[in-house]
């Protein structure tokens, strides 16, 4: 919540623009007019770091959101319709696994070049076969349930079935890996702005401002600590949000808690 009210509030929560440039104050250390320091083209890394909040949870949130309705949907479909469906759908995501995400969204990044839309693609994309075999599996367990035949035999059409009675129990679960993949998505966002493919200058980005002063790691740690931080407590703070869920809506954890 800290990180999103960062980035909603990041023009009220410095003096600064975040694209100014002040060769004149370039590199500076932490002090009472740049509390976080300023980068090597002089500009306030705090500043930057709070606009660059803005980008990296939005296209995170989009690349998640995209991988969500399709890997659920097609997740669902394959686990009630079964047999051939099945078989195809899933040989596709095996292929879409058989390449390492951070792999699979650079070989995308490069095709598509860098922009908002096309990270948000890049992303996504990889995370889809994790929401499949989740929606998948959890569909594959309630389809058997006594309620779910009682449905069809009382003549509920499979559109029908799938909405009001499978989708509200495979949701819980989705929502758990939600959370993990929102951290994932964070750090292939930063690691494909850190290698230049993500977000063009002069909008930041927190793996951007890593990149831009990783050559002064050493001598202005500054420049690039402050931003890995603000990395790491994010996806620290979404794994904390996955398990949260997790205990709430997992019925034997609670079970063993009453």
């Amino acid at each position: 919540m800290l990180m999103i009210m960062i980035a909603l509030l990041a023009p009220l929560l410095s003096p600064y623009a975040y694209g100014t440039l002040d060769f004149g104050n370039k590199n500076q250390p932490p002090n009472a007019q740049h509390i976080m320091g300023t980068d090597p083209y002089g500009r306030d890394v705090w500043t930057r770091i709070a606009f660059g909040a803005r980008i990296s949870l939005s296209v995170s949130l989009a690349a998640v959101t995209l991988s969500i309705f399709i890997g659920s949907f097609l997740g669902i479909m394959a686990g009630f319709f079964k047999g051939a469906f099945d078989m195809l759908i899933g040989r596709l995501v095996d292929i879409m696994m058989a390449f390492p995400a951070i792999l699979l969204s650079l070989i995308i990044g490069v095709a598509l070049g860098a922009s908002v839309r096309n990270m948000c693609f890049s992303i996504g994309i990889p995370l889809i076969p994790i929401f499949y075999r989740v929606a998948r599996g959890a569909t594959f367990n309630v389809g058997e349930r006594t309620y779910i035949m009682a449905s069809k035999s009382m003549g509920s059409g499979r559109f029908r079935t799938m909405m009001k009675h499978i989708m509200p129990n495979v949701l819980p679960q989705i929502f758990v890996v939600l959370s993990m993949a929102m951290g994932g998505a964070i750090l292939a966002e930063a690691s494909l702005g850190f290698l230049g493919l993500g977000i063009p200058q002069p909008t930041p980005s927190w793996g951007l401002i890593v990149n831009e002063g990783k050559v002064f790691m050493f001598a202005a740690p500054w420049t690039t600590a402050f931003s890995g931080l603000f990395i790491a407590l994010t996806i620290f703070g979404f794994n904390m949000l996955g398990d949260g869920f997790r205990d709430h809506l997992d019925p034997k954890l609670k079970s063993l808690e009453g």
